[in-house]
């Protein structure tokens, strides 16, 4: 059984119009990116459960989106509602809710807890109360930079509305995930709570070696995380996972997955803090993943290259499964 940290269904359902109820290869292409997630896919692999976004698309040179808060609440919102509806057909079963009722056709829903990646849209305490009642147990304060914190390529501290709103997820019990949070922004969460922290879908900057204001995790960070008993989702887009003077010269291999495992386990002693957080379909295609994985269905090639690269069956269930059963159990 495999957990994935980090996939971005109701994005590419409300803001793509894929259908992700469908195998990914009936879903149409966006902006040339072949899908290569969809809820059969994710029960062939079989997964036993998924972290879900909410993702909220800011405004960018390439890209329409909020231009305030009150727009990023707008596309959450639409974002909360779609996860009810799929909850409320049975084929998720949101985090912290009551099971909706058994299919006629029996197929079985999927456990999902829901990620909210970049924290814009919540302007009141009253929004993230109502996030947590909607299934919400994870929530990473910037994608970009927000008003809460430095995000990628935009460098920056934790605000003060960011050190309140970290106190008001923590009395929540709600997850901190540092993927996307700038480097002095991650180094002061660390120092804003004493509760765990993640990184659901982030690799190891000195495996990339890119700008440091990019997303990567350098070794400190990576010991700081595991120190807090957190994980580390492997994110397999191929720009993230291959050394910067390779991208764009091979395709990436899940032997390159495997290489930000094994430094990983490295560096903080343990197959504890790490498990994978795929991103497919983050804006990102089947051309732009490892070459052995077609959709997700393919996740359980992960255990056999990990066995070929001598991870012990115990390590392999912990990267795959357990660690992040480890953090969805604990909150």
């Amino acid at each position: 059984m495999i957990i994935d940290a980090h996939l971005d269904l109701a994005y590419n359902a409300t803001l793509r119009d894929r259908d992700i109820t469908q195998p990914a290869a009936l879903q149409p292409i966006r902006e040339n990116e072949i899908a290569t997630v969809g809820l059969p896919d994710l029960r062939s692999a079989p997964v036993s459960c998924i972290f879900a976004t909410i993702f909220c698309q800011p405004q960018t040179s390439k890209h329409a989106g909020y231009r305030s808060p009150d727009g990023a609440f707008a596309q959450a919102k639409l974002q909360l509602d779609y996860y009810d509806q799929l909850h409320s057909r049975g084929l998720l079963a949101l985090h912290g809710r009551t099971p909706a009722a058994v299919r006629l056709d029996e197929i079985t829903p999927i456990p999902t807890t829901l990620l909210l990646e970049g924290a814009e849209s919540i302007r009141t305490p009253d929004d993230l109360h109502m996030m947590h009642q909607k299934g919400v147990r994870i929530v990473g304060l910037s994608w970009q930079r927000t008003r809460y914190a430095g995000g990628t390529a935009t460098p920056g501290p934790l605000t003060p509305a960011g050190r309140d709103l970290v106190r008001q997820l923590d009395a929540l019990s709600i997850l901190h995930d540092a993927s996307h949070l700038a480097e002095r922004s991650f180094w002061d969460l660390i120092h804003a709570t004493d509760r765990r922290i993640i990184a659901s879908h982030s690799n190891c900057r000195s495996i990339v070696a890119r700008d440091p204001n990019e997303r990567h995790l350098t070794d400190a960070m990576i010991r700081a995380i595991a120190e807090r008993d957190g994980v580390i989702g492997i994110n397999f887009f191929d720009r993230f996972l291959l050394p910067a003077h390779e991208y764009g010269t091979r395709r990436a291999k899940l032997s390159d997955v495997i290489d930000h495992i094994k430094l990983i386990c490295d560096l903080t002693g343990s197959d504890k803090h790490v498990g994978i957080g795929t991103d497919m379909d983050g804006g990102l295609g089947r051309d732009q993943i490892p070459e052995e994985i077609y959709t997700s269905a393919d996740l359980p090639k992960i255990a056999t290259a990990l066995a070929s690269a001598g991870f012990s069956p115990a390590a392999i269930q912990n990267i795959l499964e357990a660690n992040w059963a480890r953090m969805i159990q604990a909150e």
